[in-house]
């Protein structure tokens, strides 16, 4: 039995040379998808926190363009995208409306721009979970078609278990090749599928931040007026 890797390689059949490479694009893709997910979250971090600071000073002052100025230039944070949404369809509903309508106009703008910057974010993710449940399986059928062309070439010469031995365990190289791709997607959704929770408990605290905020102001007007 040649345990190395390249003689592993040039002994395997060509089915179960295609699952090797196979596998090895599926873990590719899920590093790649694990490398820009972990990157845009934790832009996305970043971002809020000094979104944060910065529109609170605005809406402090009830400089509502200045607030939405800001939403829009910071990109990359989820938090601004959903406030943003939600101030400008405030701003943007008819004077002649209710302020129970501006208020529901607003809701829904926030609740439409929640849904879009979570899609957005989970981008990915989906490849991850598909990945990490089908390496195994794709792994199975390499060592399968391996296994059975071990007993098939073997028994025709002669009998017994060391004369497929050195096949069988080439042929379960590709079982252990789909674990190892499959145990790290299946880390990193369960990681990254945790972090969106956190970002959309995170929006729908805006929300509910921006709505009271925009109760109080339209309250605010009525006693000036």
């Amino acid at each position: 039995m040649n345990w190395d890797l390249f003689g592993m390689w040039h002994s395997m059949g060509a089915t179960a040379q295609g699952v090797v490479i196979i596998l090895l694009a599926m873990s590719a893709t899920s590093i790649g998808i694990a490398i820009d997910r972990g990157l845009r979250y934790r832009a996305a971090r970043r971002a809020s926190r000094a979104f944060v600071l910065q529109v609170a000073e605005s809406l402090a002052d009830g400089k509502v363009a200045d607030a939405i100025s800001v939403a829009k230039r910071n990109k990359t944070s989820h938090i601004a995208k959903v406030v943003a949404a939600g101030l400008a369809d405030f701003e943007a509903a008819p004077r002649s409306a209710s302020d129970a309508q501006r208020i529901e106009v607003a809701k829904r703008g926030l609740a439409r721009s929640a849904i879009t910057t979570h899609a957005e974010m989970k981008r990915g993710l989906g490849g991850l979970a598909t990945i990490g449940s089908t390496a195994p399986f794709v792994g199975l059928f390499g060592t399968v078609v391996g296994i059975m062309n071990a007993f098939r070439g073997t028994l025709s010469a002669t009998t017994g278990l060391s004369a497929v031995g050195g096949g069988i365990a080439e042929a379960l190289v590709t079982t252990a090749l789909g674990l190892l791709v499959a145990v790290p997607a299946v880390w990193c959704f369960n990681y990254f599928t945790s972090k969106m929770e956190g970002f959309d408990i995170e929006m729908e605290n805006s929300s509910m931040e921006m709505v009271n905020y925009l109760l109080i102001r339209l309250e605010q007007r009525k006693q000036a007026s």
